[in-house]
């Protein structure tokens, strides 16, 4: 992103990624965002990366040192892209129906991983469980590889990954996809339905980033930004990249990113209290 607004005209020469993969092990990351309120001046601004995670633990985790919804402005979503659920090719489910019938007839039975406790592949499995009415055991990993390769062995019986992550135990037939967990079909496997193709109507769970800055910065640089990221996000080039990732490129007003957060922040906040979830 840094190098494409530059060409846009803007000096960079810093930019945070605030990415919050789990709650185990990551203190430095909460620096990002903590760092950048009231740090900017008339010529220089913080520029925040801010992934779905982030407003998870922003739910989960009340010691943070920073409001998200409070101390940092919304400028722009750029990405979205949806998770994969995949199972052992030993489970015997050809589909998410089938999936469904296996583990309603032994609760507690089946696990999926996730790179850690409130992770959005955590949340993303127990949405699944809630709304399939099954009991599937979370156990978290220090990160999502090794969730990935805990299925692709065999160690556990499904998971809800990332496409790029799952590709290429895919095309070694080491995992199954049955279903992603977005509104509409991934470009980079297009002959996977959807879970509300599949019997969960109304499904629709996507990892994003968005772009933005802390509280204060004015809105007319907001506004130039917001301008700067719908241009750059759009390009063959940066689409081709997103898509490489299993992601398709998604812009939005800042209100409209606002409320993208606030809504995954309420979202997260439910499944966090029906899952009983504890930051760790």
């Amino acid at each position: 992103m840094m190098k494409w607004l530059c060409a846009e005209g803007w000096f960079v020469f810093g930019f945070d990624y605030c990415g919050f993969g789990d709650s185990e092990g990551k203190r430095n990351r909460h620096r990002p965002l903590e760092q950048a309120q009231n740090t900017y001046d008339a010529l220089s601004y913080t520029l925040l990366l801010i992934p779905i995670s982030t407003a998870v633990q922003s739910a989960l985790r009340k010691d943070l040192p920073y409001d998200l919804e409070r101390d940092v402005a919304s400028v722009s979503q750029v990405a979205s892209g949806p998770f994969v659920l995949v199972v052992h090719p030993a489970v015997p489910a050809r589909n998410v129906k089938e999936l469904i019938v296996f583990a309603q007839s032994q609760p507690g039975k089946l696990s999926y991983g996730s790179p850690g406790v409130g992770s959005a592949h955590h949340l993303v499995g127990e949405l699944f469980n809630s709304r399939a009415n099954v009991k599937t055991v979370h156990v978290p990993f220090k990160g999502a590889a090794d969730a990935d390769l805990a299925t692709a062995s065999g160690q556990l019986q499904l998971s809800f990954t990332s496409p790029a992550g799952a590709l290429s135990f895919l095309e070694r037939g080491r995992i199954r996809p049955l279903a992603v967990t977005s509104a509409t079909r991934l470009s980079l496997l297009p002959s996977v339905p959807t879970l509300d193709e599949s019997g969960l109507p109304g499904f629709d769970y996507s990892a994003w980033y968005g772009l933005s800055v802390p509280a204060g910065v004015p809105k007319d640089v907001i506004m130039q930004l917001n301008a700067a990221v719908k241009k750059i996000v759009h390009t063959p080039e940066m689409k081709e990249i997103l898509n490489k990732q299993g992601f398709e490129p998604r812009t939005s007003t800042p209100e409209e990113f606002a409320a993208l957060v606030r809504r995954e922040i309420e979202q997260a906040t439910k499944l966090i209290e029906l899952a009983g979830m504890k930051a760790e």
